[in-house]
């Protein structure tokens, strides 16, 4: 199993590869923990404008 992502814009961070089944596993966590963090924090920013 092979999976590869890749930023269509440039100037972000480079694009990255894995393969197997495990490494996507740890992908999709590691993605899913940054994408809660973000929500917090957006959460949190958002709640100190309306105050």
């Amino acid at each position: 199993m092979s999976f590869s992502f890749t930023n269509p814009r440039p100037d972000r961070e480079p694009s990255f590869s894995f393969t197997g089944p495990d490494e996507v596993e740890e992908q999709l966590q590691a993605i899913t923990h940054l994408a809660h963090e973000i929500l917090r924090l957006v959460a949190e920013v958002r709640a100190q404008i309306s105050s």
